[in-house]
């Protein structure tokens, strides 16, 4: 079945590039000009990924990203004319999933895309018979419980919204309890593709997740941070 994918620019020929690009490999393509549109297109249609614009008038891409982050979890790649490290990482701290700076080359744009579809989905295969299973597919280390089946993260019994991302990060750090890996190791296996400056693309993610699952994130139980080597997860009983 051929993939939605929801594109918000205010800028109409933008959109229509990006139309352009995308329908040749197969993708339906639905279109918004600000943030409250996008919002209405992802209520009425099935979108499995967004590519949105930082810079709209109404409601803004970041904005954007946080309404939809307070109830689904879906891809969303941020585009903006800024290039400043800090801009990308506001855009990844408020929910986005990637960032790709303007003007951007088409056959990046399409092999992210491909990128995050690929990660959602392998994320939201749940197996059905799961269930007749022993809980092989669970990981957890103290309180934090991770399901691969479910797809559902808990701690200490209550449910923790995490993103795909968010996801296969806490999910590749709990199979290695213990053992460290760098931003490049993680960066390689999460987003399964070649590490390159992708340090502060990693510390955001992390730091993320540890507001998410720790009581006190400058002072971590679970996931440590081991300065100038990487990060792990604390083997806990």
């Amino acid at each position: 079945m051929n993939k939605n994918i929801l594109v918000v620019d205010d800028e109409r020929e933008i959109v229509d590039a990006i139309e352009f690009y995308l329908k040749p490999e197969g993708f339906n393509v639905f279109k918004a000009y600000d943030g409250l549109n996008a919002i209405e297109a992802l209520i009425d249609n099935n979108i499995d990924l967004i590519i949105m614009d930082v810079m709209m008038p109404n409601m803004d891409g970041l904005k954007t990203t946080l309404k939809i982050r307070e109830n689904n979890n879906i891809p969303i790649i941020l585009l903006s004319a800024k290039n400043q490290d800090m801009d990308k990482i506001i855009g990844l701290n408020m929910g986005a999933d990637d960032y790709i700076s303007k003007p951007f080359n088409p056959l990046e744009l399409i092999a992210r895309v491909k990128s995050q579809l690929r990660r959602y989905i392998n994320l939201n295969n749940m197996n059905n018979s799961s269930s007749a299973k022993c809980n092989s597919n669970s990981l957890s280390s103290g309180g934090l419980h991770l399901n691969k089946d479910t797809k559902v993260v808990t701690l200490d019994g209550d449910e923790v919204k995490v993103t795909p991302i968010e996801f296969k990060i806490l999910e590749f750090l709990l199979e290695k309890k213990g053992i460290v890996f760098s931003s490049s190791e993680i960066y390689q296996h999460v987003w399964e593709d070649t590490p390159y400056n992708c340090e502060k693309t990693v510390a955001v993610h992390i730091r993320r997740i540890r507001e998410k699952i720790e009581i006190n994130s400058k002072d971590p139980k679970y996931l440590k941070v081991v300065w100038g080597i990487g990060y792990k997860i604390e083997e806990l009983n």
